[in-house]
């Protein structure tokens, strides 16, 4: 197996067994201990802890998230996914009460894997946005 290719497995076992999964044992064993968020979600923290306080707030809004892969690329030690995050909306989300609308918002993450294959650092872009319109926040338009 390529270092590549292991690589994009841990990050696939993080999406699944952490985001979608809610194993939090998987995001100690796979964030590096100095791990960085280089673009953490406005009020969280960019390290370790910070990505388990946002995932446990988005699970108490959205208690059956879940994320789907569509692609994965690796080169060197990074590794670059695209996902779908569905749930549906069943506690309180940035102000927003909730309302029972199933959501969906896409997700791009960039990692820099270190050479004993934990997570050093992420850069994520989000559709905040969309969400925020599924929710009913925002006009569409």
């Amino acid at each position: 197996m390529t270092t590549e290719e292991r690589n994009k497995r841990i990050v696939r076992r993080f999406v699944e067994e952490f985001q979608s999964g809610a194993d939090e044992t998987v995001a100690d064993q796979i964030l590096a201990d100095d791990f960085v968020d280089r673009s953490p979600f406005p009020g969280v923290s960019p390290d370790r802890e910070g990505v388990k306080r946002l995932f446990g707030a988005l699970r108490a809004a959205f208690p059956d998230l879940r994320a789907e892969i569509h692609d994965q690329l690796a080169e060197g030690d990074r590794v670059a996914t695209r996902k779908t995050f569905r749930g549906t909306h069943r506690g309180e989300f940035l102000g927003i009460p909730p309302t029972g609308q199933a959501v969906a918002f896409d997700v791009i993450d960039f990692v820099r894997m270190e050479s004993n294959g934990r997570i050093a650092e992420q850069w994520n872009v989000v559709d905040l946005m969309g969400l925020m319109q599924q929710l009913g926040a925002l006009k569409q338009g």
